[in-house]
């Protein structure tokens, strides 16, 4: 306990956490068994496919709720940790919607972990100032903020801090429950109400179980039914091929979809990771939204989410504007400008950035297509036609295998679990903002093209252990500091990127590795 936590574990919330983890922890873990049985038949051969079973409702005629106070324009949105500094500059950036997130971008140190509900309660309360080492105040600014989504922990998290009968808590309940319980009738005093994003879904029995958490948790709290709004981010394989479903589950719940890029790219060579060539990525930086898998994925994202009068969010800018290089800056920009065009006219009714100067851009492209409207929820997009082979064409990605790919996912990696062992979960690194999504990447491809022994195209090099071993120490040898203060991080790396058996995912085991 420290200073002003006991404003937030209070008996009450925490009796309430007790109440979510007896009622569905259960039901939690046997959906993380369906997972792994599931990727099991994968790796024997199967396939992805849209699911028989559920065609009736993927056929009928049905729609969401209508968009809450505060979602029903969300051109821009800005992402981010909860930390007091953030959060004053996310709510103060301009963006419609700010992402408050308690997964990827943060490192759920204990530390992280109450005093961002703390900084989100005070934000709320319009109490929230900071000042930094250097002595610059921040301050919320007086008028309109963004709308806070928070985004919780995954199902497959867990919260070593708080146990109920001697069992560890789902950090997904842990943050959501905290959330509501302290913020959703403060939040529905000022019109809006207590909204979420929810990650790293792979079914729509996942997605079932959230809508039962919400209707116990409305009820429990005093709240009317259809209070929580959930946007839900597609960021896994199999979440791909079940959107419709998903939406259905959440319907009097549902806020929309989002294209969650990073991850979901990081699941398509986690579940097909032992198939050979035909599931065999290139360098990350190859793989862009107009690749014919990853187009086929954001077409039909915003045709289902339109048919169901859902709205459509695209995917991360993660480029971080350098004022010391004007020419990286020209050029990054461009490309940001042109990723948003392209999401904008697709039909998206909004996107995500990672850095308040990228704000005004993302404004300025998705006004020039909006104009005074609040979405595009008409643009139905019926001429889009996206079959299962189409999501799962990953064959067709162009671009190679090089030394310069392998270094710098290595490199990143590295630099990333250094980061986040020590409590930064968003981290500026070749003038990108990194998250546990993009270190997912890094580490997978690496272990992908270990054990599918991939030649890289411009040394004709096999990728070994000991090479990856090798580029990580020299690429140790160029960062600030000694190679001894990368160590942790590097041993780490080497578990999750080569060893023979493939962890679910990074962030599990640095979490035991954390106090």
């Amino acid at each position: 306990m420290h200073p002003r936590y006991d404003e937030i574990l209070t008996p009450d919330a925490l009796a309430f956490l007790a109440e979510l983890h007896r009622a569905f922890d259960p039901r939690r873990r046997e959906l993380l068994d369906r997972r792994r049985r599931r990727e099991a038949e994968l790796a024997d051969g199967a396939l992805l496919d849209f699911l028989p079973e559920t065609r009736a409702i993927r056929e009928a005629d049905w729609r969401v709720a209508e968009p809450a106070p505060g979602l029903v324009d969300r051109r821009v949105e800005i992402t981010g940790p909860t930390d007091a500094k953030m959060t004053i500059n996310a709510l103060n950036s301009g963006a419609k919607v700010w992402l408050a997130d308690h997964e990827d971008a943060n490192t759920p140190l204990w530390e992280n972990v109450v005093s961002g509900q703390l900084n989100l309660r005070d934000a709320i309360d319009g109490k929230l100032d900071h000042t930094s080492p250097e002595g610059k105040r921040y301050t919320l600014n007086e008028g309109e903020l963004a709308t806070i989504v928070v985004r919780p922990r995954g199902w497959h998290l867990t919260e070593k801090h708080l146990l109920v009968d001697g069992e560890r808590t789902s950090g997904s309940l842990v943050d959501f429950g905290l959330y509501l319980f302290h913020c959703a009738r403060r939040q529905l005093d000022r019109g809006a109400g207590p909204y979420f994003y929810l990650p790293k879904m792979e079914s729509h029995l996942e997605a079932r179980l959230w809508n039962d958490v919400f209707l116990a948790a409305q009820d429990r709290l005093g709240l009317p039914r259809g209070t929580i709004r959930a946007t839900v981010l597609i960021e896994t394989f199999p979440a791909a091929f079940e959107m419709d479903e998903i939406l259905y589950e959440l319907r009097e719940h549902s806020a929309g979809l989002n294209a969650g890029r990073w991850d979901y790219m990081f699941s398509v060579i986690k579940k097909f990771r032992t198939r050979g060539a035909d599931f065999l990525l290139p360098d990350r930086n190859a793989v862009t939204m107009t690749v014919p898998f990853m187009r086929a994925y954001t077409e039909l994202l915003v045709r289902t989410c339109h048919r169901r009068g859902a709205h459509a969010i695209g995917g991360m800018a993660a480029f971080i504007p350098s004022r010391r290089d004007p020419q990286v800056n020209e050029t990054a920009l461009a490309k940001v400008r042109d990723d948003k065009t392209r999401e904008a006219n697709d039909g998206f009714d909004g996107s995500w950035v990672a850095h308040p100067d990228l704000v005004p851009i993302c404004r300025e492209v998705f006004d020039a297509v909006l104009g005074d409207r609040p979405h595009q929820l008409d643009r139905t997009r019926d001429d889009v036609r996206v079959a299962a082979a189409d999501l799962l064409s990953v064959h067709a990605t162009p671009g190679g295998h090089t030394e310069a790919g392998l270094r710098n996912a290595v490199s990143v990696g590295v630099q990333y679990l250094s980061a986040w062992l020590r409590g930064t979960g968003a981290v500026a690194i070749f003038n990108l903002m990194e998250d546990a999504a993009t270190a997912e990447i890094s580490r997978s491809q690496v272990w992908q093209w270990l054990h599918n022994d991939v030649t890289l195209d411009d040394t004709g090099a096999r990728v070994t252990r000991e090479l990856v071993e090798r580029i990580a120490d020299e690429e140790i040898g160029r960062l600030p500091g000694e190679p001894g203060d990368y160590a942790a991080a590097r041993a780490l790396f080497m578990e999750v990127a080569v060893a023979d058996d493939f962890a679910d995912f990074l962030t599990v085991p640095a979490y035991e590795r954390m106090p």
